[in-house]
C-alpha cells in the first residue's frame, strides 16, 4: 500500500503536455520500466497490473484532440471517462465547456493521477473507483472510452455497458488505434490522427489512431 499516492505521482513523473494535446498538462512518466518497478516495489507485490495513469496512450490523446476542436460535442453535457488511467478524457471536455465530468477507474493511483492533473489545468472533475462495468450505465450526456480495447473479457465488458449507455441516450465517443480486441464492424470512423508516440509502450514512434461512434 502506498502510504502518500500524491507524493509518489510528483516524485516519479514530471508535469508536461502530450504531444497531440499540448494545451493540457499531466504528471506523466518519462519511461515505462522504472516507474512499473517502483509501483510493485511500493505496493510489496509482484505482476501488478502496468501504471497506465503514468502515460498518455494513442487513443486518449486522440479523444482529447477531438473534443478540443469540436467543443459542441460536450458542450453544457456530463461527461463520464470510464477507464480513465491519467484523466487526460476528463479534462478535456472540462477544458471545451462541460458541465461536469467523472473519472473513473479501479486503481487509486489513477484516481489520485487524475485530482492532480486536473488541478494542474485549473479544472474540477470527480472520480469514482467503483467499477461501472458490473452494473447498469448511469446518465450521461457523454461517455469517453480511450484505449480499453486490449483484452477480450475487458473489451467484451466495455462493448455491453457503452452498447447499454448509448441505448440509454449518452452519446459514445471512442479513441483507439484498433488494438488486439477493438471490434471494428461496430463502430464508425469519425477523425483520425497520426499520434506521437514511445516506442517502448507502442510499436512505433507514430501510431495511427481515430476517434470512433457506435454505427
Amino acid at each position: 500500500m502506498i502510504a502518500d499516492r500524491a507524493t509518489f505521482i510528483r516524485a516519479n513523473t514530471t508535469l508536461m503536455s502530450p504531444p497531440l494535446v499540448p494545451e493540457i498538462k499531466l504528471h506523466l512518466a518519462e519511461e515505462s520500466l522504472p516507474i512499473w518497478l517502483k509501483t510493485e516495489e511500493e505496493l510489496g507485490a509482484v505482476n501488478v497490473p502496468p501504471p497506465f495513469w503514468a502515460f498518455a496512450w494513442a487513443g486518449g490523446q486522440a479523444l482529447a484532440r477531438y473534443i478540443l476542436d469540436t467543443p459542441a460535442l460536450v458542450v453544457g453535457k456530463s461527461i463520464l471517462d470510464l477507464g480513465c488511467g491519467s484523466g487526460l478524457t476528463a479534462i478535456a471536455p472540462m477544458l471545451a465547456g462541460a458541465t461536469s465530468a467523472i473519472a473513473a477507474d479501479i486503481d487509486p493511483l489513477a484516481l489520485t493521477a487524475v485530482a492532480l492533473n486536473a488541478a494542474a489545468n485549473g479544472v474540477a472533475v470527480a472520480t469514482t473507483a467503483d467499477d461501472l462495468l458490473a452494473r447498469p450505465p448511469g446518465r450521461f450526456g457523454v461517455t469517453l472510452v480511450g484505449d480499453l480495447f486490449y483484452e477480450r473479457a475487458m473489451s467484451d465488458a466495455v462493448l455491453a455497458y457503452i452498447e447499454a449507455a448509448h441505448a440509454a441516450g449518452s452519446d459514445i465517443l471512442i479513441g483507439d488505434p484498433q488494438r488486439t480486441y477493438f471490434p471494428r464492424a461496430r463502430f464508425r470512423q469519425v477523425a483520425e490522427y497520426n499520434v506521437p508516440v514511445t516506442r517502448e509502450l507502442e510499436d512505433n514512434e507514430i501510431k495511427k489512431t481515430a476517434v470512433w461512434r457506435i454505427a
